[in-house]
């Protein structure tokens, strides 16, 4: 209860802060009137579907997360007039506490009126994420990039140089709410005409029904040499409550199932090998191990234990900080890992050669994208689908495409 006390004090706060930028540039009681009633809409929408809307077993709904959406559209836009006026209004502070002093008044009283300009720039400003949040949630979800890489090795078997892998990630099926778009996504997976697709984790929000509607949808996957997956934090149903231990390890293999029907051989601290002309790659895949409070039920040397020090080895493990955790300095050497997890936030700005950001890189180091350390390579996947927040604004959802290449000198 409490934790809800002090949001609705600080969601008042920063509502009343942010309308004096409003206030300094118009008079109008119409104006006055929008503002005040989408605020409120917004907040007692998001009280509703938090507190008084049933769900079974707290799932996060459509509904809910449409609920939050809304709020974050209304949220953001107020955090930057709050920064910005919060920088005027420390100019202004000592300005009103001299006039106070040295009791010059003036018509208004100690403090100068706040400046117009700087409210109209502050105003702009805040439409960037406004609309930017608005366009994730109506577009930017569904705005799927094929992401192409290509990846050097040394000793990379000759029969896979020019090999080719499709990976995508966290699909969370739950959120989806339109089907066109994600037959389109299933056509441009094929379309790459990868030799084998590979899935690191998070088929789920939380329940293995969310998957059932599209299992014939994403049974059209295909990959000439197979279709591969690993478990994400969101497959094993640890954020929802359960009326008994059984009924969440029922729900479990229930989605063991599914991917089983879907074609997916997944793979559980365990491995399998890709054989071509007499060479092999070793696929290796963990269950998730996340750093702090995620699930730590990858064994990295139980899935490996089958496999030889010298073969060339693609790890799947679903969060990127077990890569950086145990991977590169595990005695075996893991020549690409692929993970996902971090979604990129689902927010940021990021125009590829140029600029990549998102405030989730300061919770995690690996968050998108190919990195490479001790020789050894990691690509996070940005995210297929989306959870929370119903959108995507400047982190598109992915699919990646890595083509395995020998070095020249080796070739």
């Amino acid at each position: 209860m409490l934790r809800w006390v002090i949001f609705f004090a600080l969601y008042i706060f920063l509502d009343w802060y942010a309308f004096k930028a409003f206030k300094s540039i118009t008079k109008h009681p119409f104006i006055y009137g929008v503002y005040w009633t989408l605020s409120a809409l917004v907040l007692g929408n998001f009280v509703y579907e938090m507190l008084l809307n049933p769900s079974h077993l707290k799932v996060l709904t459509h509904s809910k997360s449409y609920a939050l959406g809304f709020l974050l559209v209304a949220l953001a836009p107020k955090l930057i007039l709050l920064v910005i006026l919060g920088f005027e209004d420390l100019v202004r502070l000592p300005q009103g506490a001299y006039r106070f002093f040295k009791k010059d008044k003036r018509e208004l009283g100690y403090f100068p009126a706040r400046r117009a300009f700087v409210s109209k720039i502050a105003i702009g400003l805040a439409a960037i994420p406004f609309v930017g949040l608005l366009y994730g949630m109506y577009k930017g979800k569904y705005d799927f990039r094929v992401l192409k890489y290509t990846l050097t090795f040394d000793d990379l078997p000759e029969a896979f140089d020019g090999y080719k892998i499709t990976q995508i990630s966290d699909i969370h099926s739950g959120s989806f709410d339109d089907r066109e778009k994600i037959e389109y996504a299933i056509d441009l997976i094929n379309e790459q005409e990868s030799d084998v697709l590979l899935f690191t984790g998070d088929m789920v929000n939380n329940l293995s029904s969310e998957m059932i509607p599209w299992k014939d949808t994403f049974g059209r996957l295909k990959a000439k040499d197979g279709k591969f997956s690993v478990l994400g934090n969101h497959d094993y149903g640890d954020y929802v409550e359960w009326d008994s231990e059984a009924e969440k390890a029922q729900n479990l293999e229930e989605l063991k199932a599914i991917q089983k029907d879907i074609g997916f051989d997944l793979i559980l601290n365990d491995n399998r090998f890709l054989e071509k002309d007499g060479d092999r790659i070793a696929l290796v895949g963990v269950e998730n191990w996340g750093r702090g409070h995620f699930k730590k039920a990858g064994d990295l040397k139980k899935a490996a234990s089958k496999i030889d020090a010298n073969d060339f080895k693609i790890l799947m493990s679903h969060d990127p900080s077990h890569w950086e955790d145990q991977v590169i300095d595990d005695d075996y050497f893991y020549h690409l890992t692929l993970s996902g997890h971090t979604h990129g936030m689902q927010f940021g700005i990021e125009i590829r050669g140029w600029i990549k950001w998102s405030p989730i890189k300061w919770r995690y180091k690996y968050w998108a994208g190919i990195y490479k350390e001790k020789g050894q390579f990691i690509n996070v996947n940005r995210g297929f689908g989306f959870l929370g927040y119903p959108g995507r604004a400047g982190i598109w959802p992915e699919i990646s495409v890595i083509e395995l290449k020998k070095s020249p000198r080796n070739a």
